[in-house]
């Protein structure tokens, strides 16, 4: 699929995915109207109101008071309410133009390296999906220092408020960007009718093996080394050095681990196992996609490798905790919302672990291709030489 072609859905995707969040964004006033509470109850009010702050314009009470220094004049507590207010509006600017820019350039990659045609719809449905998710979380990253900036304490603990705002939002971008991706491949098929017949490659099966296991080797490194608790306790407390980057623990966790490890002491084995199956399945949803995604795309470029395992890396994150939702699915003591207060954690571990694991598999790939095809072409020079 051409450029000019596979820009179309890609446009069409990301002011989808802009929209859809300014538009949960403005309705989290409609929480606080008299029997909200009443309908779906006070805890899942709470829930739902704090997922949709980080997309709302309608700033928090620690932005809208103003501080008061000394020698000012009579307004200087209004006009620094102002300027907070203003910052907090510029750090909502901003994150909404980056889930548009980093959502429009990789969902163009996609839908021309993976075009929803010939059983690939699927495939680029799951892969746009992920990676409007991880356009949200980069947004909300870039967006910090402004929304951190607007409350007024911009330089004390910098990078754990960094840390702790990274993953705000998550909830909102799961359903958000499945709309999104489903409007993205609708316009995808409609622009590639006429396109002509659409390349797929032939991999062999023992090549691609290979570089699905090299890919699924760097996500279990963080998921089972990084992860395990000792290890993360030792990068949640790095040695500070002093000044503004003095705290690099906590942001250091959010980039790099994929999830929780804990031995099963003080908890009974089996269910200790039954949290791990979550695990494997990550594991395995990775290496099948990266098994499958050399043969899917049109041409197996480290870009789209990288970007691939990437969006694979996300999907087996959410699958797995989905599946813990449907194991503590009994405990609804704080509500049933709470029970989905983890989906979308450690997007910035997949997004990290992932385009590594994305190079190491088309690395792999490439290595082992050439030497099937080295060996393939030496036995038929042999068959063909004269005896």
């Amino acid at each position: 699929m051409t450029y000019r072609r596979a820009a179309i859905p890609a446009l069409i995707g990301g002011l989808l995915l802009t929209a859809l969040l300014w538009w949960a964004g403005a309705s989290a006033q409609a929480l606080h109207l008299p029997g909200t509470t009443g309908v779906i109850g006070s805890q899942n009010a709470a829930d739902l109101e704090r997922w949709l702050a980080p997309w709302s314009y309608d700033p928090p009470s620690s932005v809208q008071v103003g501080t008061e220094v000394s020698g000012g004049i009579g307004d200087t507590a209004w006009t620094d309410s102002t300027r907070y207010l203003a910052l907090y509006a510029t750090a909502l600017q901003i994150r909404f133009f980056a889930v548009f820019a980093f959502f429009v350039p990789v969902a163009l990659l996609l839908v021309r390296r993976l075009p929803p045609v010939h059983g690939r719809t699927t495939a680029a449905l799951l892969a746009v999906w992920a990676w409007g998710l991880v356009a949200g979380t980069l947004a909300v990253t870039v967006s910090a220092p402004w929304l951190i900036a607007s409350h007024g304490h911009g330089s004390y603990r910098f990078l754990p408020q960094v840390a702790s705002t990274v993953s705000a939002g998550r909830q909102v971008l799961v359903a958000t960007a499945l709309v999104a991706a489903a409007g993205t491949v609708l316009a995808a098929r409609v622009t590639a009718k006429g396109a002509g017949p659409l390349p797929q490659a032939v991999v062999p099966a023992r090549a691609a093996r290979l570089a699905a296991t090299a890919g699924s080797a760097t996500i279990a490194l963080s998921l089972v080394v990084l992860s395990y608790q000792p290890v993360a306790a030792a990068l949640q407390t790095v040695p500070p050095d002093g000044g503004l980057l003095a705290e690099p623990g906590e942001l250091l966790r959010q980039w790099l681990l994929l999830g929780s490890w804990a031995g099963p002491a003080g908890a009974p084995l089996g269910g200790w196992l039954l949290h791990r199956v979550g695990d494997v399945l990550l594991l395995a949803i990775v290496w099948w996609a990266l098994r499958r995604l050399p043969g899917l795309l049109t041409r197996a470029t480290v870009p789209a490798m990288a970007i691939g395992a990437v969006c694979a890396t996300v999907l087996g994150l959410l699958a797995s905790q989905l599946l813990r939702v449907t194991l503590d699915g009994a405990d609804l003591r704080w509500g049933l919302l709470s029970l989905f207060a983890g989906v979308g954690d450690g997007v910035p571990a997949a997004l990290t672990c992932g385009l590594v694991a994305g190079v190491a598999a088309a690395i792999t790939l490439r290595v082992a291709v050439g030497r099937a095809e080295t060996i393939a072409a030496t036995a038929a020079v042999q068959v063909a030489a004269p005896h």
